[in-house]
């Protein structure tokens, strides 16, 4: 089976994670992809195989009969759940076959176009195969991608016996889209020296920096009266909460932001006269920087509670932290992934993460895990798509890391 074809089954799976859900995994759908990769896992003859009750899938490919030397455990992890920006149920793919750089049509009846103008990473993969949706769903590169590359990287290994490695894990867990998905992930079990996430964008993409992260809810008492009769009285909900919203800083979105830059990103928003609640992602590189926007969000709370008193409720949540700090000190693993990446003609892009991932959980519970590329772009949306060569050179990036392992 090529990475392709199991990319297409997996995105047939409707995993789409619920973050007000209070379970893990917190959509039971996600466990329905979980038992077919366990399955396959079984038909490939790996041993080890466990599925927890949450959704946690791991496995083992064993080491070469003739490895005698002690070798690192490498762990490669990717998840199940596709984000709940968007649906990704009855996803119908297509794939545009030699791209020819011009817009690509994804659902005549709606006009909905990929084009190049809006996307110019398109020009890039001029005369590549393209998967992309048909507007109405994402599509679930993020991160089928990265699980149909990890499997099949492991089907290429058992089927080239003459290539030695050491003992492999691979893990598929739950829920990263909601920031939960390294929250029961049981490194211990994993037993690994260090592992990489499959869960980058473009080819070439190696990460092991990500934003500190957290999320804030700021909800809203008002107090509704007739309007004839609110003169003196009336507090409006809804109108308090765009007054919190334009205390923040507006060259701080994301929209206005790049690299190491930090931003406030409103991520919903919901009001009556009665109440109104305001969601934010918050999130920054630097720690001190980020300190101080969690600061910044209270101080506007204290200072517009002195002026509509007790109206306003802050709730912040942290979710990641920054994993440089845990990877810099093994810089040899990131070297590992930058030589691999070279033996599969493709060059490094060493950038910090605009974002998060698993990884940065899993390495502060112990387990190293810098983030590789898995080839698709535009997440999250109805444009999200994945070239076909970008997860095949995925697939060859993660054989040559296990080659590398000496």
């Amino acid at each position: 089976m090529t990475v392709t074809d199991r990319f297409l089954k997996y995105i047939s799976f409707d995993t789409q994670s619920d973050e007000n859900a209070t379970t893990t995994p917190s959509t039971e759908k996600q466990m329905l992809l979980a038992q077919a990769l366990k399955a396959e896992c079984e038909s490939l003859g790996l041993t080890e195989i466990s599925l927890d009750e949450n959704a946690y899938l791991m496995a083992t490919l064993p080491p070469s009969p003739s490895t005698v030397d002690p070798v690192p455990v490498i762990g490669f992890i990717a998840h199940l759940d596709t984000s709940p920006d968007m649906s990704g149920a009855n996803v119908k793919p297509g794939i545009v076959e030699n791209y020819d750089g011009k817009n690509i049509v994804l659902n005549e009846t709606e006009n909905i176009i990929l084009s190049p103008k809006m996307f110019p990473e398109l020009l890039e993969h001029v005369g590549e195969d393209i998967i992309v949706t048909d507007g109405t769903t994402l599509l679930g590169a993020d991160d089928k991608a990265g699980i149909a590359e990890i499997m099949t990287a492991i089907q290429y290994l058992i089927n080239h016996p003459e290539i030695k490695h050491g003992k492999i894990r691979i893990a598929f867990n739950p829920d990263e889209e909601i920031g939960l998905g390294a929250s029961k992930f049981d490194v211990e079990k994993f037993s690994c020296d260090w592992a990489y996430t499959m869960d980058g964008g473009e080819v070439g993409e190696l990460e092991y920096e990500n934003f500190n992260a957290a999320a804030a809810k700021v909800k809203i008492k008002g107090l509704n009266v007739h309007p004839g009769y609110a003169k003196d009285k009336m507090r409006n909900a809804g109108l308090i909460a765009m007054q919190f919203a334009g205390m923040l800083p507006p060259q701080e979105r994301p929209e206005h932001t790049a690299g190491y830059e930090g931003f406030f990103h409103l991520t919903g928003m919901k009001s009556t006269v009665e109440e109104a609640e305001l969601s934010y992602i918050v999130r920054d590189h630097d720690a001190a920087k980020f300190e101080r926007r969690l600061k910044q969000l209270e101080e506007i709370t204290r200072y517009l509670n002195t002026v509509y008193p007790d109206a306003i409720q802050l709730e912040i949540k942290q979710q990641y932290r920054n994993m440089r700090e845990i990877v810099e000190p093994h810089k040899h693993i990131i070297d590992l992934a930058i030589n691999a990446m070279k033996e599969a003609g493709v060059t490094p892009i060493v950038r910090p993460i605009r974002g998060g991932t698993d990884g940065a959980q899993l390495s502060f519970k112990g387990l190293p895990c810098p983030n590789i590329f898995a080839g698709g772009l535009n997440f999250h949306g109805r444009y999200e798509w994945v070239p076909v060569q970008s997860m095949e050179k995925a697939v060859q990036v993660i054989v040559n890391i296990i080659k590398l392992n000496r």
